[in-house]
């Protein structure tokens, strides 16, 4: 088996390349590759599978990160690195969560779990989460289900939340009646001052549990990864956020779990770019083709369809094809934009002698100058 290369070289880019230095180049080289304009062409075949090997890892800040400490290394559950753990996903607690199980229920249950910030009693919505979601051009034209790996913060189905061994249940806290804060009196050079504050022997809860919960260790939650699907809508676009209601963290005290925001990040198309709901193109054609008129194969998102180009038609010349571009996002029928192609003129190279013969006699009977056919900075010679 062939050794891999390093991505950044597949890309031809440096190891600190931006993201858009990184989309560039991997636009430019995969329209020069794809099997579209090559057909038959093995090798650019393999070819355009290795540029978008490349360009799925390191346009993805998590995998690139991994790759960047691991190399490919990181892909390979064979070689003990990340990817043996299911990196593909979204990366497990750490990338979720940001700063580990015990800043998350630092921030959910206050400083009696963490020493974080005193929380107050009584329900409380959970914390949302966010994730991101890269899809192909075509996925986030036609729509598709994707199945997304998320760590989350549930309800401990032991104590169904309260924090206490089943069979026990927790004692309002005797300094704050329950209510989890207290108010203090003191005497200031401008009176007397009343402050309210966390309690500290319940830290903020309104309860004491005695006997926590084996499971979660009284607090009342537990940490869990947990396959979601997720149905993409057909002609969403690149940046949009998906709400996901009450698949994010559980609440606290019987309050509603959070929603989890879903970011899209659509992979660029070597072929097509978006303009709202239009797709747009650029034909590569002879010029046999422009001057005296064709029928060609143009590729869309549905496949391959047939456009007649009339005679002498010039480069730059767009031609639409209704009905082949992006589906309208709230849209309840059918309703899509168009495609528009422009006609590029590409110029032969490698010519017989015979081709070009014949094409100085072309040129002879436009009454056009041409060499005489020596190359080179001396060796071109004008026919007029």
């Amino acid at each position: 088996m062939a050794e891999k290369r390093d991505y950044y070289e597949v890309l031809g880019v440096e190891k600190g390349a931006s993201e858009d230095e990184i989309k560039k180049a991997y636009r430019k080289l995969a329209k020069a590759n794809h099997p579209d304009l090559h057909p038959g062409d093995k090798e650019c075949e393999e070819r355009f599978k290795e540029i978008n090997e490349a360009y799925e890892v390191l346009s993805d800040p998590d995998k690139r990160a991994k790759y960047d400490q691991f190399g490919h290394a990181a892909f390979d559950p064979s070689a003990g690195g990340p990817g043996g753990a299911g990196f593909g996903g979204f990366g497990g607690f750490g990338d979720i969560f940001g700063g580990g199980f015990g800043d998350i229920f630092g921030d959910i249950f206050g400083g009696g779990f963490g020493g974080g910030q005193t929380q107050r009693s009584g329900p409380r919505r959970g914390d949302n989460l966010r994730v991101r979601l890269n899809i192909t051009f075509e996925e986030a034209a036609f729509g598709c289900e994707k199945e997304i790996n998320v760590g989350r913060v549930e309800q401990c189905p032991d104590c169904k939340g309260t924090g206490c061994a089943p069979g026990t249940t927790p004692e309002v806290c005797p300094d704050c009646k329950g209510t989890g804060s207290v108010r203090t009196t003191q005497r200031t050079p401008f009176g007397m001052v009343q402050t309210s504050g966390a309690c500290k022997k319940c830290g903020g809860r309104g309860k004491i549990i005695h006997q926590p919960c084996p499971r979660c260790g009284g607090r009342g939650a537990v940490r869990k990864n947990q396959t979601i699907k997720v149905k993409i809508p057909a002609g969403i676009d690149d940046g949009q956020t998906l709400n996901l209601r009450g698949k994010g963290n559980a609440g606290l005290d019987g309050g509603p779990a959070g929603d989890l925001l879903i970011t899209v990040f659509v992979k660029p198309h070597p072929l097509f770019e978006r303009d709202g709901n239009s797709v747009l193109m650029e034909m590569p054609v002879s010029f046999a083709q422009a001057a005296l008129g064709a029928e060609i194969e143009v590729p869309t998102i549905d496949g391959r369809v047939k456009l007649t180009i009339p005679e002498g038609t010039q480069p730059g010349s767009v031609f639409r094809l209704r009905g082949k571009g992006i589906p309208y996002l709230q849209s309840k029928g059918n309703g899509r934009g168009d495609q528009f192609v422009t006609i590029t003129v590409t110029v032969p190279k490698n010519m017989t002698a015979e081709q070009k013969e014949r094409l100085r006699a072309y040129a002879d009977a436009m009454n056009e100058s041409v060499s005489e056919g020596r190359s080179g900075i001396f060796g071109n010679k004008k026919k007029r």
